[in-house]
């Protein structure tokens, strides 16, 4: 339809023809030049020059001006719509050469281009249609007459002399250009009912597909996680390694050492028995009796009591014995297991609960004037006296706090000790949230989520909806733990053992602040703690 619109637009008045070479008169109005020069021609010079279009006279010959900026138009249009006019239908009418047909007129049975389009009749029986149907298939088939009305009866298209000869005769009958009127409004309602399935169809592709693409950035960060999680493995490999391979170095020198002590003396004993033995070989060689019986009972007795301290010194030296036998096993110290079963354990706090924000402290640019801050930025307590801070656009109005840090990405946990006594609320929130009014509270908007503690009861809430936890509280340390691209908030008491309270499924559209409040009951308070002090 557009390239139709767009080439009536192109037509000559003169030749009703794509424009050639294309000229303008004064008046504005185009021709093809060889059109209009000879209309020029054949003007006689005693009337004045009307322009074919809008009728204007010229007393002299008009200047023609070439109009380069529709001749441009006029051949990109017939480059591009070249293939297209030589595939479509042509004009029943130009019979000395091809011209392709805008319309077919149903009651004429006839293709017409734009040329023929303009003289045709314009009586509603005329009823123009795009030129894509074969006109015999608007014929009988029986009679061969044009389909003019529609039988109900039998649902089919038929001529007048089906209706008023034929096997239709009798048949409720109606004139096809009316009934197909009709039939057109069903469409419409058909219509109707369609789009709005299409854009519920669109609705549930597009979150089939935001799905997917959740799933692929879960899938990826799991697999930044796992990297994560055995490189510090790894790291921690390395280390246990060393410190185990020192520990084994320091044993075999302590061992080493021990040893020593036992060779030396064995050395001087052998040294001894040795001479002994010599004394003892020459006298059995000696064949002078009378040597042998004088020195024979010192010989005698010297084998037959050793020296004081020997069984007490071979003990002490099967004891080292021993104790060799065993170096293997003891050499892989409780050091190792020890290293072992760390890791092991961290591996749980880095699969589980993330990174631990180890800088985390609070922002007092952010803190109510009934938020007490500590010394190392760590507790937030609620505070009876005003403390006049100066106002600024991030405070709140009310008694709550941000930390300093904010989370984009990644997978962190902090933990928290809280007061046994008083309201408190802990959680994260985005930046955007309000600052005065109940709106700003954490848990009562949309742009924060919050565990709440208050009369010895848990309850979570977000957007100002509450729900009551079914647990009661038995620690005053919590976790909370925060898996950024999956969109999960959780809260766990660091009990004995651990207990899991509650967890958001969110996904998040801002970083988020870890976030503080403190009631006044109860001077309630909250303290940022260190995962190394908690596994103290």
């Amino acid at each position: 339809m557009a390239s139709a619109d767009m080439r009536e637009e192109l037509i000559c008045p003169v030749c009703i023809n794509v424009f050639t070479d294309p000229v303008a008169l004064p008046c504005g109005h185009n021709f093809c030049q060889e059109c209009i020069r000879a209309m020029l021609d054949s003007w006689g010079t005693s009337e004045a020059f009307t322009c074919p279009e809008c009728r204007v006279e010229f007393k002299d010959q008009p200047v023609l001006q070439r109009n380069r900026k529709l001749k441009n138009i006029v051949e990109r249009f017939l480059f591009k719509y070249r293939d297209e006019d030589e595939s479509g239908i042509s004009c029943t009418y130009c019979i000395q050469s091809k011209v392709t047909a805008a319309k077919f007129c149903v009651c004429c049975e006839a293709f017409l281009c734009y040329r023929h389009l303009r003289v045709h009749n314009k009586s509603e029986e005329h009823v123009l249609t795009e030129p894509t149907t074969s006109p015999i298939s608007r014929r009988c088939s029986v009679h061969k007459k044009l389909l003019e009305f529609y039988c109900s009866e039998d649902d089919t298209c038929i001529c007048s002399f089906c209706y008023m000869f034929g096997e239709h005769r009798g048949h409720t009958v109606e004139q096809m250009s009316k009934i197909s009127e009709k039939k057109k409004e069903k469409l419409r309602t058909v219509l109707k009912k369609l789009k709005p399935d299409k854009g519920e169809n669109e609705q549930r592709l597009q979150l089939l597909q935001e799905q997917i693409t959740g799933f692929k950035q879960k899938a990826s960060f799991a697999t930044r996680r796992v990297g994560t999680v055995f490189e510090k493995i790894e790291e921690q490999q390395k280390a246990l390694k060393i410190l185990v391979l020192k520990e084994i170095a320091q044993q075999e020198v302590r061992e080493v050492c021990k040893f020593s002590g036992s060779i030396q003396n064995l050395e001087v004993k052998n040294d001894h028995l040795s001479q002994k033995i010599h004394h003892v070989e020459e006298l059995v060689n000696n064949a002078d009796p009378a040597t042998i019986l004088q020195e024979f009972k010192t010989a005698v007795d010297t084998f037959s009591h050793p020296e004081e301290g020997n069984n007490e010194e071979r003990d002490g030296d099967d004891k080292n014995i021993l104790s060799a036998e065993e170096l293997g096993d003891n050499l892989i110290s409780v050091e190792l297991l020890k290293g072992l079963a760390g890791i092991v354990s961290n591996i749980n706090i880095w699969w589980v609960y993330g990174e631990e924000g180890k800088d985390m402290i609070l922002d007092t640019r952010t803190a109510g004037n009934n938020v007490a801050i500590s010394e190392d930025m760590k507790t937030a307590s609620w505070s009876v006296i005003d403390l006049n801070r100066p106002e600024s656009p991030e405070r709140f109005h009310c008694a709550q706090v941000f930390s300093i840090m904010t989370f984009n990405s990644g997978f962190h946990y902090w933990d928290m000790e809280v007061s046994e006594l008083g309201g408190w609320s802990l959680g994260v929130a985005y930046p955007s949230i309000e600052r005065e009014g109940n709106q700003s509270w954490i848990g009562n908007n949309n742009r924060s989520w919050s565990l709440y503690r208050y009369n010895d009861r848990y309850s979570v809430r977000h957007n100002s909806e509450a729900t009551k936890l079914p647990h009661s509280p038995s620690c005053r340390k919590i976790r909370i733990s925060l898996d950024y691209e999956v969109g999960r908030l959780s809260f766990y008491e660091l009990g004995d053992p651990i207990r899991h309270l509650h967890t958001f499924c969110v996904s998040f559209k801002e970083p988020v602040h870890p976030v503080f409040r403190v009631g006044w009951m109860g001077n309630a308070w909250v303290r940022i703690i260190s995962s190394g002090t908690e596994q103290q």
